[in-house]
């Protein structure tokens, strides 16, 4: 699908007071599947009002993105101090992860594993650019689907 129209499409979901998981679940069939290594880097981060318990987890944290250092060095919680500083929140995510090309949805694409926890995030992109500029996030796992659905997110490029 076209790139523009699929930002088109995130643009008015993330205007939404409440997100149906189904327009989640078309945009992300429709976003392109990226390598873990074009991902690499720093990432702010945002998500959806679709009343999932991880978004208020991640309010309550002051979660700011993700960062990418290598394949194996993955930093899932990237949070805002109080004092406005950066930091790795490693006791929230129980620890790093690693970046994996995994099998979703009869697509591989790059995945985050976290290393303490049941936990997988999977990437798209929304843009064309290569490396991507915009990510579409999905987390998976144990204990991460609510109400039969799965948590959104989408990350941007930090400059």
């Amino acid at each position: 699908m076209e790139p523009t129209l699929l930002s088109r499409r995130l643009a008015a979901l993330r205007r939404m007071d409440d997100v149906p998981a189904e327009d989640l679940d078309a945009l992300w069939a429709d976003c392109t599947p990226v390598r873990s290594a074009d991902i690499l880097g720093s990432w702010v981060g945002s998500d959806f009002d679709t009343d999932h318990p991880v978004h208020a987890m991640l309010t309550a944290s002051g979660w700011h993105g993700k960062r990418f250092d290598s394949v194996r060095v993955a930093h899932p919680l990237i949070c805002r101090a109080d004092d406005g500083s950066l930091f790795s929140n490693e006791e929230l995510g129980r620890g790093l992860a690693s970046l994996w090309d995994v099998e979703f949805r009869g697509e591989v694409t790059a995945s985050m594993v976290y290393d303490g926890q049941p936990v997988i995030d999977h990437f798209k992109a929304v843009d064309a650019g290569t490396p991507p500029h915009v990510l579409l996030g999905v987390m998976n796992g144990k204990g991460v689907r609510h109400e039969g659905r799965h948590y959104y997110f989408v990350l941007e490029r930090e400059a």
